[in-house]
């Protein structure tokens, strides 16, 4: 059992004030039989009123607008959560894909959960899954072996892959984050026709040194009729264990995106997260990232460039109209 202290800020910034910001947010951890929500409290800068719902999947999600100009907007989520799955290695189970016909029937979202993506190099999926001679397995062991397949054969590589990146490039390039590896493993059990969704959340870091601590994390959950729902880190080859802290799931990342949004109005933006974890002994750990956003059309990049040329001759001519009033 682990209790943690999470700050989680996203920060928006905008070469040029911006309106009608309109934005949606799951940034509410999970209550569920393992992991306990002591405390939450969301703060946005300019104040907005926040509507909670909840999703298909039973995830809860926040949407506010913000009607006022700005250059900027902060999102901060502040969390206190106990988890109690130390190392959930699951039981000996011999429930077999063919045992799973009966539970996926009575289910439209098992059903949705076992649909693979169509990608071009799904032939390259199919020869892992044959290399690991499926028939007779257990469910259990056929997921645990193709969790240990993409820690081995995927290298952990940041900065090379973003949210656009698709599973044929991921496929091609053998590199990638949590999100990539996830997203690899989905598509591995799916086509099994094992249910399994996308989660996202923390991995907070402990002594054993995990790729991805200390900031958001990305792993998969399985569905077995005996055993509900267990966790699969394919970035660490590993069950899910009590520093993992889960916050939603879904089909993939597009249905867990912790914060998604619009707004009216033509800026360069940036965006920065910081990941703040605290434990009970009084550690602490903090890390900052600059998230690289989708890039700008050649026509948007030309448009802001003579906009900020403009600015900057307006700020000549009113210095130079300063400069005779004195």
């Amino acid at each position: 059992m682990a209790t943690f202290k999470i700050v989680h800020i996203t920060k928006y910034q905008y070469s040029w004030p911006i309106k009608e910001s309109i934005n949606e947010i799951r940034l509410f951890p999970h209550n569920f039989e393992n992991q306990d929500v002591l405390q939450h409290q969301i703060l946005i800068s300019h104040n907005p009123n926040v509507e909670i719902s909840h999703d298909y999947y039973g995830n809860r999600v926040g949407n506010f607008n913000t009607l006022e100009a700005h250059t900027e907007m902060t999102i901060e989520s502040r969390m206190l959560v106990r988890v109690n799955h130390s190392l959930k290695i699951p039981e000996i189970d011999t429930t077999t894909v063919q045992d799973l016909e009966i539970e996926k029937e009575k289910s439209i979202m098992l059903q949705r959960l076992c649909y693979p993506e169509t990608i071009e190099k799904q032939k390259q999926i199919n020869l892992v899954l044959k290399k690991i001679n499926l028939p007779d397995k257990s469910i259990i062991a056929i997921a645990q072996e193709c969790n240990e397949y993409i820690y081995k054969h995927f290298t952990y590589t940041k900065g090379i892959t973003n949210v656009q990146t698709t599973l044929d490039e991921i496929l091609e390039i053998r590199k990638g984050v949590c999100q990539d590896f996830a997203h690899i493993l989905l598509q591995l059990l799916r086509t099994v026709g094992i249910p399994s969704r996308y989660v996202s959340g923390y991995v907070c870091p402990n002594e054993s040194g995990l790729r991805g601590e200390g900031a958001t994390h990305a792993w998969v959950e399985i569905y077995t009729p005996t055993q509900g729902w267990l966790g699969l880190d394919p970035t660490n080859n590993i069950w899910t264990m009590d520093n993992h802290v889960k916050l939603s799931v879904g089909r993939n990342f597009h249905d867990c995106t912790l914060v998604k949004g619009t707004f009216k109005g033509f800026a360069k933006q940036t965006l920065s997260v910081s990941v703040s974890i605290g434990y009970e002994d009084g550690r602490h750990f903090e890390e900052i990232n600059n998230v690289q956003l989708q890039k700008m059309s050649v026509e948007e990049q030309a448009q802001l460039d003579i906009m900020e040329q403009h600015h900057v001759q307006l700020q000549h001519q009113q210095r130079q109209q300063e400069q005779q009033q004195q």
